[in-house]
């Protein structure tokens, strides 16, 4: 019953059975409520239509922010490197280093390795001051002898013809820096490969095939290469293609990278050099 169709004092018992009815206290539409009260007693309020932008019940808004996920970030142009990180289905960048890869004077070929792994990495950091970023370099090392990568086919013939019957060390330093500490973690996972007698014409078959001028000693292990080889011997597979997994991923948990963290991001693998 609305208020503006009460016409005289004869109809107030019927407006408070309605108002009764509605669930509402009659005595409250006239009693002021006492709003600094903060007790739990039982109160009767005023029975008012809501409006119809008014929320029941409001739950506060709480932001419980993630940490974010550190960029990582890949110094090497090498696809052998790109494509074994990207099977711990991390997203990284990619990023060019600016090193001079030539060894210092009597610098053994595993100090080469590592430092050079290292340099790679700062030589970025400037460019991603907040990243997690990885350096790796790898040399081969036979008798003492650093083996570098072949520069002609000529060149590479040479090299395996030499290596036939040997066993080379595949030094492959590794470095994950911290660019926003400068905290640089450092490891050397070494390979060794002996390789089968080769035949001058096994030899020219294999390079026909594989045409391995871009790898260390001529061979491409993660492919038919692996047929140069008697025996190898690593702690790390990977290691022997240029970027040592297994010791990567520890370095990564150091750093706070779970890889396999049930919630870890897996997007793209990878995005352009920078």
């Amino acid at each position: 019953m609305p208020l503006s169709a009460i016409r005289s004092r004869r109809q107030l018992p019927a407006l408070a059975t309605f108002v009764t009815r509605r669930g509402c206290s009659f005595n409250s539409v006239a009693r002021p409520v006492d709003r600094k009260t903060l007790d739990n007693t039982a109160r009767s309020l005023p029975c008012q239509k809501m409006s119809t932008k008014t929320t029941l019940n409001p739950l506060p808004f709480v932001s419980h922010p993630t940490p974010e996920r550190r960029l990582l970030v890949l110094a090497s142009t090498s696809r052998y490197r790109r494509t074994l990180l990207a099977q711990l289905g991390l997203p990284f960048a990619i990023a060019a280093p600016d090193t001079d890869e030539a060894a210092w004077p009597g610098e053994s070929p595993a100090a080469t390795a590592l430092r050079l792994a290292e340099a790679k990495a700062r030589s970025v950091a400037a460019r991603h001051p907040g990243a997690l970023i990885i350096g790796s370099d790898q040399v081969a090392d036979c008798e003492g002898r650093a083996i570098g990568k072949p520069e002609s086919h000529d060149d590479a013939v040479a090299q395996l013809t030499a290596l036939s019957g040997k066993t080379v060390v595949f030094h492959t330093g590794l470095a994950l820096l911290d660019a926003a500490t400068g905290h640089c973690q450092t490891a050397m996972v070494d390979v060794r490969s002996t390789f089968r007698r080769l035949a001058p014409a096994e030899i020219e078959t294999y390079l026909r095939r594989d045409q391995p001028y871009d790898c260390a000693a001529s061979v491409k292990s993660d492919a038919l290469g692996i047929a140069l080889f008697e025996r190898i011997d690593s702690d790390d597979p990977t290691a022997l293609i240029g970027l040592p997994l297994i010791r990567l991923t520890d370095m990564l948990r150091v750093a706070g990278v779970a890889v396999l963290e049930p919630s870890a991001s897996r997007g793209s693998a990878a995005r352009g050099a920078s």
